[in-house]
């Protein structure tokens, strides 16, 4: 068997035999190179060449991507260009058993909930109306809902003194709470700051709710529910006919961040998928990696550089 010393070479030698041997289109080759790349970066990770990939390596890989969310359709489409990939591989001499062989494509009856586009988000955004008392909390919300894939719990719960500007951190609680970082963008603060200048400082805060971060018009702690109600009424006025909810914007962050580039590893972290307690964040997590991931790869902060 030969080695894979170079797999930018290798990967390279996938491409001419998609184009030359299978003849696909360009658009078709550049997707299942895409696809095969989420694989080897996770890989990577654990510093494993693809020619010595297991099944149990390729099923963990896929459970990963239903994890953060990725639709069944999605997931078969990936399926496929790894298949490809490793049918590749077996036919230049690299590996001698294929281990996509016996691994089924998701079914695609039970549907994940509706992933927003990026245009559709801006939209939403766009549909805030800045005059209204609510409307630059409303702004922040959003931009702190999809820039940081939370959970609308989460999201509710957030304390001011778990914003950390300077760093562009956040500290989320989970379930069961565990805490985790989180990187923010910048774009997501900015929208913060000016809701706690223009309209937050304004309130009379209820007891209690010193120092959580979103509040309502008397005060008090946002519901999930007042949440739920806010994203509804703003994509009715976008025209975003999609069954959508708080939960959508955390499915559209991670679906974004993946469709970019971004290491699965670290979206399933930044989710949360991997529950660690405070102490153990400083220890195990390489943050300035989660937050390049956020910076290099998100939409919201692309565009706004």
């Amino acid at each position: 068997m030969k080695e894979i010393y170079d797999i930018d070479d290798v990967m390279r030698r996938f491409g001419t035999y998609l184009m030359m041997e299978r003849g696909l289109s360009r658009n078709t080759v550049e997707a299942y190179t895409d696809d095969v790349q989420k694989l080897l970066t996770y890989l990577h990770d654990d510093r494993r060449s693809p020619a010595d990939a297991t099944e149990d390596d390729l099923h963990n890989f896929l459970s990963g991507l239903h994890d953060v969310g990725i639709s069944p359709r999605s997931q078969a489409r990936i399926l496929s260009g790894i298949k490809t990939f490793y049918k590749y591989l077996k036919i230049d001499g690299y590996i001698e058993h294929n281990p996509t062989l016996l691994i089924e494509s998701p079914r695609l009856g039970r549907e994940l909930p509706s992933v927003l586009t990026v245009e559709e988000i801006d939209k939403m955004i766009a549909a805030i109306d800045l005059n209204a008392p609510e409307g630059q909390r409303n702004r922040a919300i959003i931009e702190t809902l999809y820039g940081c894939g939370l959970r609308v719990s989460e999201l509710v719960g957030l304390r001011i003194s778990q914003v950390y500007a300077d760093d562009e951190y956040i500290i989320v609680e989970g379930k069961g709470n565990k805490q985790r970082l989180v990187p923010i963008s910048q774009v997501a603060l900015s929208e913060i700051q000016k809701y706690l200048d223009q309209y937050r400082s304004k309130l009379t805060v209820k007891r209690g709710c010193g120092d959580i971060l979103f509040l309502n018009r008397r005060g008090g702690k946002l519901t999930r529910v007042m949440v739920f109600y806010i994203i509804k009424g703003l994509c009715e006025l976008a025209g975003i006919r999609k069954n959508v909810s708080p939960h959508t914007l955390r499915h559209s962050f991670a679906t974004h961040l993946l469709e970019g580039g971004a290491n699965l590893r670290a979206i399933q972290q930044m989710l949360g998928h991997e529950s660690i307690t405070t102490t153990e964040i400083y220890v195990h997590i390489d943050r300035s990696r989660l937050r390049q991931e956020i910076l290099s790869h998100h939409p919201r902060n692309i565009c706004h550089r």
